[in-house]
């Protein structure tokens, strides 16, 4: 299989700069989620990966090849679109094997890659129907097989649960789930969607105006932030943010109306400009526990899973809580709160982690 590595990657669109100085490794054989808002670069950077798109300057090597120039076809990759690739007309059955009759396989290694891909992604009783009696979520696993079924070197996934209803798109992220865990390709995968990056992905690359701000693994990604965006934009709600309007600092600690424990911070508390905080970082009780802080409800709604999320007001300042138990409290009532200080993360006046 394929490393993909990107050095000094930028592509312009006149003035728009949509890929900006990018130096990036994709390991071999891993799942890459490229994930970012609208607008980020993230599908500019695939496409150039792909060959769809040219970099303005910089090169792309998969290993030590530099493939900067090399046409599509010559890449070795599959692609997946937001919306189905398939031929109308045929069969499921048909559809998979298309790709592979110019490969010259033997039919019979033919039929063994199209019965393993459609177990492998639940299909395998639909192989005789027509691809018009499906609905768009199993058209888009037939898309997935078509690119699995060749075992190209790469596999590269541009948002394809997009388009495609609420059902149909938890069953296909549970096909991709299970098809990702068993092949060896290198997968890159786009999305805006952050809980398909936290369930799909080996390491997430998280993309902001052009650049890669932050990769690393879905668990380090939320729970480490390098900075505010990575902190905001991965969560739901997203981390809470403690401006230095309610923050003390004194010698080498930090205290906030949130709570009591201070932060041995040494040298690095000159430094802090926001503290942010997880809302499942905050403990919630209805009863006063020791060095925990008073604050009252103001908005109170049941989240998955019955949990709840709170809403809670510490005089002017105001965060957002998640707890797995009904606290017994209604809004307008007080609760406790206690902060474990190994879950708070400082930032800078350049909202980079310290």
């Amino acid at each position: 299989m394929y490393d993909i590595n990107l050095k000094s990657l930028t592509k312009s669109f006149g003035e728009l700069q949509a890929v900006n100085d990018i130096t990036f490794s994709i390991p071999k054989s891993s799942v890459t989620v490229l994930l970012g808002p609208s607008g980020c670069g993230k599908t500019t950077l695939m496409r150039m990966i792909a060959g769809l798109d040219t970099p303005t300057s910089g090169n792309i090597f998969f290993n030590d090849t530099d493939v900067t120039r090399v046409p599509t076809k010559r890449r070795n990759l599959g692609m997946v679109f937001q919306s189905p690739v398939i031929y109308k007309g045929t069969s499921v059955k048909h559809n998979l094997e298309l790709p592979l009759l110019s490969e010259k396989l033997s039919s019979s290694e033919i039929a063994k890659r199209v019965n393993d891909v459609a177990d492998l992604l639940g299909i395998s009783g639909d192989l005789n129907k027509m691809v018009e009696e499906l609905d768009n979520g199993t058209r888009q696993k037939i898309a997935v097989g078509r690119a699995v079924a060749r075992q190209p070197q790469i596999i590269l996934f541009d948002e394809p649960i997009t388009n495609i209803d609420i059902t149909a798109k938890l069953e296909l992220k549970r096909s991709l789930k299970e098809v990702f865990s068993r092949l060896s390709q290198t997968i890159v995968y786009v999305t805006h969607d952050q809980t398909e990056a936290m369930t799909l992905a080996d390491q997430i690359a998280l993309m902001q105006d052009g650049v890669i701000t932050q990769c690393a693994p879905p668990k380090e990604i939320y729970e480490k932030p390098n900075n505010q965006f990575a902190g905001w934009f991965l969560g739901n709600p997203g981390m809470n943010f403690i401006d230095e309007e309610h923050i003390n600092l004194s010698g080498t600690e930090i205290t906030s109306s949130l709570f009591i424990q201070t932060i041995e911070a040494g040298a690095k508390v000159s430094k802090v400009k926001t503290l942010g905080v997880r809302a499942e970082a905050i403990n919630v009780s209805s009863k006063q526990t020791p060095n925990s802080r008073e604050a009252r409800v103001i908005r109170k709604s049941l989240g998955i899973g019955g949990q709840y999320l709170l809403d809670l007001e510490y005089g002017s300042l105001k965060v957002k809580a998640r707890v797995t138990h009904q606290v017994g409290r209604d809004v307008g009532e007080s609760v406790w709160t206690v902060i474990d200080s190994n879950n708070i993360i400082m930032f800078d006046e350049n909202s980079v982690a310290i």
